[in-house]
């Protein structure tokens, strides 16, 4: 009997993908074989995402889509992740296409739901979104070059109004510090040499099992990892972030000066009603003591249009955002979600506003971060090859320590020296010789 054929489409955040990375290492396990191809496969997975309404529309046309290759031939449709224990029995009731829906508690039985030994048309939910210690061992992980997630933790005890993922994941439960270092060796073993350190609330990590420093414990221990280069944080927020968190990014080690630190906005009033649990002062002494680390790169995300929010409060923000100059920005249009308290306010803004307030400080910020790499040219940096360019398959890209895989731009790298050869996972000297919006280009000087 041939081994059955299984395509994975992964949707969503970095901590979604490795829950797409665990299953498919349990769908290995089980001897299943991956394929790209949908219109091969014996069983189609979809790990959805469910944050915002335009990922909830993303997923559910992915689903249909797959439906339609599922209708072809004999074929087992499974819906994973946050979309199904979102919506739950609702979700079975008017998806008929769909075989088996797993939430998020239930990753870790995909081979049964493929094989059939889980019931049909069901919706499998143990409860919130739970760890997976015991088939972390089986991830494979799916990311370019030598890079790779590692996720902390699930779920978070914020009640930020606008935000649905506590319900959809749970309270916060952070993995212990042993456990993430052992994933850690594993995936230096594999060749990973980047750590990208990810949960919903980073800088909280820890604090549910009474000890607010086990962030940087766990640093400390990733640092001793053989084979880890560097040591990345994001969803890094502004509570809990420690002197002894700032030293450890200043102190030259492998925990690169790269801070993702999601912020949402800046006016007290709309920070109040969004319940961030810190007011501007606070926010802007915290980015002041960061600035002063020698090099140090900033990303945030804000959002625009948030119930209520004035011209006037926007353009605080706007601002406020050109007088910081951060060298990322993202920007989110007001999502207006069921189910959380700023979803039921009656003074919501218009759509049309919060789109034209979002594309009002992206366009602030394209020229702010045009000039910020204009300022690199020259520059000698060091760059992670993470392998050949989609556009040009005989050009090699990577990133330098400023730019986090799959969310920033890349280096785009030249090679005039023919004695020079590269790999993917290499580590190269380079000298940054142009830009464009986003991605830099430059001369490789040699390999580290």
């Amino acid at each position: 009997m041939s081994m059955q054929k299984v395509h994975v489409v992964s949707l969503g955040c970095p901590k979604a993908r490795v829950d797409t990375e665990v299953m498919v290492g349990l769908m290995k396990r089980a001897d299943f074989e991956l394929t790209d191809d949908p219109s091969e496969a014996d069983a189609i997975v979809v790990n959805t995402c469910s944050f915002l309404e335009s990922a909830v529309n993303e997923s559910i046309e992915t689903i249909l889509e797959m439906a339609r290759i599922k209708g072809k031939s004999p074929k087992k449709l499974v819906v994973t992740g946050c979309l199904p224990s979102r919506y739950g029995q609702e979700l079975v009731d008017g998806m008929p296409e769909v075989d088996t829906f797993l939430g998020t508690s239930d990753l870790h039985r995909i081979a049964d739901a493929i094989t059939g030994k889980l019931p049909d048309r069901a919706y499998i939910r143990q409860g919130y979104s739970h760890l997976y210690e015991d088939v972390e061992d089986a991830r494979i992980t799916t990311t370019r070059g030598s890079s790779a997630f590692l996720k902390l933790g699930e779920g978070c005890n914020r009640t930020c109004t606008f935000c649905i993922i506590p319900q959809i994941r749970g309270k916060q439960r952070s993995r212990p510090v042993q456990t993430v270092v052992e994933e850690a060796k594993r995936l230096a073993g594999q060749g990973i040499q980047e750590l990208v350190l990810v949960a919903q609330d980073l800088t909280s990590y820890g604090t549910d099992l009474g000890d607010k420093r086990s962030l940087v414990k766990l640093i400390d221990d990733l640092e001793k990892v053989d084979g880890i280069r560097w040591i990345r944080m994001m969803y890094a927020y502004p509570w809990n972030f420690t002197d002894e968190l700032i030293d450890r990014l200043g102190s030259g080690g492998k925990l690169v000066r790269y801070v993702d630190m999601p912020l949402q906005h800046i006016h007290e009033r709309v920070l109040t009603d969004m319940r961030r649990s810190i007011q501007r002062d606070a926010q802007a002494r915290l980015l002041e003591r960061l600035r002063a680390v020698d090099g140090m790169v900033l990303r945030t995300t804000f959002i625009t249009g948030f119930p209520g929010e004035t011209d006037e409060e926007f353009q605080a923000l706007y601002d406020w955002a050109q007088q910081i100059r951060f060298d990322r920005l993202g920007v989110f249009a007001y999502s207006q979600e069921a189910g959380t308290p700023a979803g039921e306010r009656k003074d919501q803004v218009p759509e049309k506003i919060r789109a034209q307030r979002r594309d009002a400080l992206l366009a602030a910020q394209q020229k702010i971060h045009r000039e910020k790499m204009s300022a690199m040219v020259g520059e000698e940096i060091e760059v992670l090859i993470d392998g050949t360019s989609e556009e040009h398959e005989l050009v090699f890209e990577g990133r330098y320590y400023g730019q986090a895989p799959e969310i920033d731009g890349t280096v785009i790298l030249s090679i005039d020296d023919p004695e020079i050869e590269v790999r993917p996972g290499q580590f190269v000297r380079a000298r940054v010789t142009s830009h464009a919006d986003y991605d830099l280009a430059a001369d490789v000087l040699g390999v580290i």
